[in-house]
C-alpha cells in the first residue's frame, strides 16, 4: 500500500510487473496499457484514413500546452525535441558565447551535457568543471569560479549516476543576480519531481521523455523563458519561422523567427511519441506529481532501511533534502552481482560506483522487499560492500 495514491491501480497499467521485478525507471520506463493504445490509435487513424495530418497537429498544440501546464511554463515556452542530449546542444549553442567566455559545469555530470560545451571549444569557449563539494551542488559551490567572463552554468536536476538532486532555485538565484544563463538537464526529473520553471530561474531545461514521463524513445521537450529574444537556433527551417511562406519558396527577407521556443524546432515532429505523451501526461496527472515524488521517497526510506540491514552501502546521499526520490546506487560491483539479479528476473542498471535501483510510479513497498530477498539470498556479499555510511 501507499499513503499517497492508489499504487495497484496504476500497476495494472504496466504488465511488465507480472514478469520482471522492474527496478530500472531511470534508464527506460516500461511501456504503459494506455500508452500503447495512444500509439495503436494513432497507428490505426495514419492506416485508415492516410494520415489526418491537420487533425495531428492540433493534437500536438494540445500535448504543448499540456507540457507547459506541467512544468508552470507558458505554452510557446516549450519545444518538440528528440531527446535531451539534442536540447543540450540546442541550448549550448543558442547561447550567445564568444572566445573567451566560460561556462560552468558540475564534474561528473551527465557527459552529453559536457560534450555539448566541449564541443564549443572550437569556438574558443571555455569549460571549467567544478567539483562537488558535497551531497548536492549549490549556489556557493559555484561563487568561487565565477568571473568576468563566465555567461552560464548547465547542470542536471537529478544525476542519473548517484541520484543527487542539486539546488536549482538557489543556483537560478546566483544566475540571476550575476546575469548568468542558466542551463538545466531535467531527464531524471521530469514526470518524478514536481519542476516549477518559474522559480527555478532556468533560461533552457531540456529532457527526454522515455524516463518519467512514460514514453518511448525518441521525443524530448526544451523550455526556453519567454524574453530571450537574443538566442538563435544553430539550423533553420520553416517551422522556426514567424511566418513561414504558404508558397513553400524561399525569400531571404522572409527570415523572422518564432518568438517563442518554437524557433528551435526543426521539421516534422515525432507524431507517435506525441500522442503516446497525451497519454502518459493523463496518467501522470491522475496520480499527481507531488503524490508521485512523495510514494518513490518512502520506497527510497525503506531500500535504506533494508540494505542497511544487510550491511550494503549507498553511493550517493541519504538524506531526502539532497537525493532524488527514485534513483539508489548500491556499492555492489556490477561485474559480480548484474548476472546474478538478471537472473532472478530483476531489471537494474549497472552504473560507475555499482547497481543502480530506479523506481517509478507503479512500483510498491513489496518490490523492495522481495529485492532485498533476493540480495539476501545470493550469499556471501562482495568484501566491497561494507557497513552503511
Amino acid at each position: 500500500m501507499s499513503r499517497h495514491y492508489d499504487v495497484a491501480a496504476v500497476r495494472s497499467q504496466f504488465p511488465v510487473t507480472e514478469r520482471l521485478l522492474y527496478l530500472d525507471s531511470a534508464h527506460q520506463t516500461p511501456l504503459a496499457t494506455s500508452v500503447r493504445e495512444a500509439l495503436l490509435g494513432f497507428y490505426r487513424e495514419g492506416h485508415e484514413m492516410a494520415g489526418p495530418k491537420p487533425v495531428w497537429l492540433d493534437r500536438v498544440e494540445q500535448v504543448r500546452a499540456r507540457v507547459a501546464k506541467l512544468l508552470n511554463a507558458a505554452p510557446d515556452e516549450i519545444a518538440f525535441t528528440k531527446n535531451t542530449s539534442e536540447g543540450m546542444n540546442i541550448a549550448a549553442n543558442a547561447l550567445p558565447l564568444t572566445a573567451g567566455d566560460n561556462v560552468l559545469l558540475v564534474e561528473g555530470d551527465h557527459p552529453n551535457n559536457a560534450y555539448a560545451f566541449l564541443n564549443l571549444r572550437r569556438k574558443g569557449v571555455e569549460v571549467r568543471f567544478v567539483p562537488m563539494t558535497g551531497e548536492t551542488a549549490q549556489a556557493e559551490m559555484f561563487a568561487p569560479h565565477i568571473d568576468a567572463r563566465t555567461r552560464a552554468i548547465s547542470l542536471s536536476h537529478v544525476t542519473f549516476h548517484a541520484g543527487h538532486r542539486f539546488d536549482i532555485d538557489g543556483i537560478g538565484a546566483l544566475c540571476a543576480e550575476r546575469r548568468l544563463y542558466f542551463v538545466i538537464d531535467a531527464m531524471q526529473s521530469t514526470g518524478v519531481i514536481p519542476l516549477n520553471v518559474r522559480a527555478s530561474g532556468a533560461s533552457l531545461i531540456g529532457s527526454g521523455c522515455h524516463k518519467g514521463l512514460l514514453v518511448p524513445q525518441g521525443l524530448g521537450i526544451l523550455y526556453c523563458r519567454q524574453g530571450l529574444d537574443e538566442l538563435q537556433p544553430a539550423y533553420l527551417a520553416m517551422s522556426s519561422l514567424a511566418h513561414p511562406p504558404g508558397d513553400y519558396i524561399a525569400r531571404a527577407d522572409n527570415m523572422a523567427l518564432k518568438a517563442g521556443a518554437g524557433r528551435f524546432e526543426i521539421g516534422n515532429f515525432n507524431l507517435p511519441d506525441i500522442h503516446a505523451l497525451d497519454a502518459s501526461l493523463t496518467l501522470i496527472e491522475s496520480v499527481g506529481s507531488s503524490a508521485i515524488e512523495a510514494h518513490l521517497y518512502d520506497l527510497g526510506d525503506r531500500l535504506i532501511e533494508r540494505i542497511d540491514h544487510l550491511g550494503i552501502r549507498l553511493i550517493g546521499p541519504r538524506d531526502r533534502a539532497n537525493r532524488s526520490p527514485h534513483i539508489y546506487v548500491l556499492d555492489l560491483p556490477a561485474e559480480e552481482w548484474a548476472d546474478y539479479l538478471a537472473s532472478r528476473q530483476v531489471r537494474v542498471s549497472p552504473e560507475r560506483d555499482g547497481i543502480r535501483v530506479s523506481f517509478g510510479l507503479f512500483n510498491m513497498a513489496e518490490d523492495v522487499d522481495r529485492f532485498a530477498q533476493v540480495l539476501a539470498e545470493r550469499g556471501t556479499l562482495p568484501a566491497r560492500a561494507g557497513a552503511a555510511a
